[in-house]
């Protein structure tokens, strides 16, 4: 198994987003990229702990690639929106890929420079790709909020030639 973490907004409906993809095998939602330690709900809606809301995504390499991933990442949400995703907006927001190590790394870049060459947005991409550090598990009624629920997906917001 394999570890991925991204950050693309509320993080609901980014990680309603991986938990469809076959071969990801779990999903957390939390904070990461901050300064705070473990950090609650209130402290990273404050702005104050420099958090994003992420999602860190477990994975069998055998079924899905970090690649496809990345796609996915892409295609679900605005990367030209700095500090914004729709209606929510603030640092914690904000679009990033917290690599895991070189091979990650190279990926992320590679398809972040792919997507701004291939003309689909308007502005620039503004996705941050820093190194993964700790991840703090957001509380309990935050995981799989949409599913414990039974509604779709409402925060979710789709990439759009921006």
């Amino acid at each position: 198994m394999a570890k991925a973490t991204f950050a693309a907004g509320c993080f609901w409906g980014v990680e309603s987003a991986f938990r469809q993809q076959p071969g990801v095998i779990a999903t957390a939602v939390g904070y990461t990229g901050g300064e705070t330690k473990n950090p609650s709900y209130k402290d990273v809606c404050s702005g104050r702990t420099g958090h994003a809301e992420a999602v860190l995504v477990e994975y069998d390499p055998d079924k899905v690639s970090y690649e496809q991933l990345l796609e996915l990442f892409w295609e679900n949400h605005d990367p030209t929106q700095l500090n914004r995703q729709g209606p929510d907006h603030g640092s914690q927001y904000r679009t990033a890929i917290f690599f895991h190590d070189a091979a990650q790394e190279a990926a992320a870049k590679a398809s972040k420079e792919a997507l701004a060459k291939s003309g689909t947005h308007r502005r620039p991409i503004v996705t941050e790709i820093v190194p993964a550090g700790d991840f703090w598990m957001a509380e309990d009624y935050h995981q799989q909020y949409f599913e414990k629920r039974g509604i779709a997906p409402t925060c979710h917001v789709r990439a759009l030639a921006g």
